[in-house]
Order: structure tokens, then sequence, then C-alpha cells
């Protein structure tokens, strides 16, 4: 594979999603083809699975279940999207991928992170990023912008503060361990700022 693959990670509210529009812009000003997707999703077959985990009606899901769906999206999005895209030598920008399910379910849900990581590796056949995000906030900012959209909260997002303290802490872990990849950067900085210092990063690699 001759692409590029660059994640984007934090806890719900970090602001990941507008780093990745930004990233977008600044690599197209650049004439770089740009394959930008997300995840849970990104194919209609991981979207579907998507609607049936975040979906505030589905509270009887279990913890396995919720593991497994996530990784059964992510095994036909990396088939089927992000795989061929990165053979075709194109940068991937994804909202989200693989730590998100080692902080989510791993620290989160309390899944021994080396069974999720062997999971991973099953459903990815190998795929993943050179190059992470993670943009840290603290839980009041998460709780306080997500009441900002208006919007309700999904299945994920009402699973409440002690569990979104557990994941930034996992998050951080991660960005400890493996230095070489993972990038921490102040979700509360200015947008503006931010995006700079994600472009930079990823022209480092170009």
């Amino acid at each position: 594979m001759s692409g590029l693959f660059v994640t984007f990670e934090g806890i719900d509210g970090c602001g990941k999603s507008t780093q990745v529009s930004e990233a977008q812009k600044r690599l197209a000003e650049k004439g770089i083809a740009c394959c930008v997707t997300r995840e849970p999703g990104g194919t209609a077959i991981a979207e579907a699975i998507r609607g049936m985990l975040l979906s505030p009606d589905n509270k009887e899901m279990c913890d396995p279940c919720e593991v497994l769906l996530y990784l059964a999206a992510r095994a036909q999005h990396c088939d089927e999207k992000i795989a061929p895209a990165l053979g075709r030598g194109e940068v991937v920008l994804c909202d989200r991928f693989q730590e998100a399910t080692f902080a989510y379910q791993g620290f989160g849900r309390g899944f021994d992170i080396g069974t999720l990581a062997q999971m991973n590796e099953f459903a990815t056949a190998g795929v993943a990023p050179s190059l992470t995000f993670v943009f840290d906030i603290d839980v009041d900012t998460s709780i306080s912008r997500l009441k900002k959209t208006g919007k309700p909260q999904d299945r994920l997002e009402a699973s409440g503060r002690e569990f979104y303290e557990k994941v930034r802490k996992g998050y951080l872990n991660l960005a400890a361990r493996y230095p070489h990849r993972i990038v921490v950067l102040p979700g509360t900085a200015p947008v503006e700022q931010l995006a700079e210092s994600v472009f930079e990063k990823i022209s480092g690699l170009l």
C-alpha cells in the first residue's frame, strides 16, 4: 500500500471531525488526493451497523455485542474503502479507528487490550494508521460542547461521566505507549492553530 493512513481520535466533542475537514481542505489546496471517511461507517454496510450501535433504542446491547459490531463494521470498511484507497496512493483521513476501540471498549468497558488488538488485526487484515491525532479535552468540556449542539444523546454518549473519564485516560495511555505514531493536541486550542499543527505533521510523512 503506497498511500498514507491518518486517524483522528478523542472523546466526543473534542473537535476531531472539524480537524478532518480542515486537513482535507489543506491537502486539496496542494493537489493531494484524499479519501475522507469515518468509523463506525464509511460504507453502506458499516453505516447500517453504526445505526445499531448508536441508537438509544438499543440500551439492552451487551458489551461483547458492542465490541463485535464495531469490529464487523471495521472489517467491511477496511476491505471495501480504506485498503483500496491506500492502494491507489491516496491519503486516507479517518474520523476514529483502532484507538477508539482500545479507548472505549478497552479502557472504558474493561476488555483486555491485548485481546482487542488481536481481534482488530483480524478485522483489518493488517491495515493500520501511520499517524494518529488525539485531541484531548476534559470531560466537562465534552459535556458542555455536546449540550450546545442541541442533539439528543446517542447510546454511547449516554454512558456517563465515569465511563468518559476512563476513555480519556485510555487515549492518553495509548499515546504514551506509542509516541512515535500518536500525537496529542489540546482540543481547546483555536481551530486554525490545531489545523496547522495537523497539516505540518501530515506533510512531514508525505
